[in-house]
């Protein structure tokens, strides 16, 4: 069975991208989501997820932006001097190799977004990472541990599969470098975590068999989507994309994803991407389904 998890990141983040997401799974293919505690739109994205049957609701773990769930005063090695996240990725994983960051703290953090999402009333389905944060070192682990806690069933291992990549390629309005770049991304994220999938089996955590998604950031088109759902393999792959609608919000933000959303929207709800799905027999499911079936 061809099983297929499109998960929206960011849900929370704006008023336009709770927007944008909705779109995509009221009238498009998306199934999954994933919710930033700190999001400036958090609390319109928990009534869209409350409201919304069949839309599976993560926890999109953050380190990179905005302010902390937690105390400050208990994570002040991932804060600067601002009172907010330390930054990206790079950043991070400099911080890391460092020993500047407490990962006690981060343990602190998450879980403090993890309570925030379920005192909410959200059951989350799985837990993923704001940038892939939860792939860098010694931070899987930690993932791994809340999710145990919180009974939480899946979690994202963002190992993307160089064959999907490919496929995901086509399309002639992509920036090249752009994608290039994500791609290598995607490869050093292999690099720092390879037996990510092994950990999460061991400590009964389900996973998707195959993920996609990296690379193509911002750049998703027509003709990539059509080529993944006709090459999609055998299992449960999580296509990862950020759909949603610019608001004065988004621009002000620290984002460089921003006409894109707009173009993800219309592409997850375009008639032919919805009738090839059907006809491609693809089952279009959550996370959800992933923790039953392990």
């Amino acid at each position: 069975m061809k099983n297929l998890i499109v998960n929206a990141d960011d849900l929370g983040w704006t008023e336009g991208v709770n927007r944008g997401i909705a779109e995509a799974h009221g009238n498009g293919i998306v199934t999954s989501t994933s919710l930033l505690a700190n999001g400036q739109a958090f609390a319109s994205g928990v009534a869209l997820a409350l409201s919304r049957e069949g839309l599976g609701v993560g926890v999109h773990l953050n380190l990179s932006d905005g302010p902390p769930s937690a105390a400050k005063e208990l994570v002040s090695s991932i804060l600067n001097d601002q009172g907010e996240f330390v930054g990206g990725p790079e950043s991070i994983l400099m911080k890391l190799a460092r020993r500047a960051i407490v990962l006690t703290e981060v343990e602190e953090e998450w879980d403090a977004q993890i309570r925030k999402v379920r005192e909410a009333g959200i059951s989350p389905t799985h837990l993923d990472g704001h940038k892939h944060v939860q792939m860098l070192p010694g931070l899987f682990e930690i993932a791994l541990r809340l999710a145990k806690r919180h009974e939480i069933g899946a979690i994202r291992v963002s190992h993307e599969t160089s064959s999907l990549r490919s496929a995901l390629s086509a399309g002639e309005n992509q920036h090249g470098g752009k994608v290039l770049r994500q791609g290598v991304q995607a490869r050093g994220l292999k690099l720092l975590a390879p037996d990510a999938r092994e950990q999460a089996e061991h400590s009964g955590i389900a996973t998707a068999d195959y993920f996609c998604g990296i690379a193509q950031t911002g750049e998703l088109t027509r003709e990539g989507l059509a080529n993944l759902l006709r090459g999609l393999p055998e299992g449960t792959t999580e296509l990862m994309c950020h759909p949603g609608f610019v608001d004065a919000d988004l621009q002000r933000s620290d984002t460089r994803l921003q006409e894109s959303r707009r173009v993800e929207v219309e592409l997850l709800t375009d008639k032919d991407i919805r009738n090839l799905v059907a006809e491609q027999g693809i089952r279009l499911i959550d996370y959800g389904f992933v923790a039953q079936e392990a």
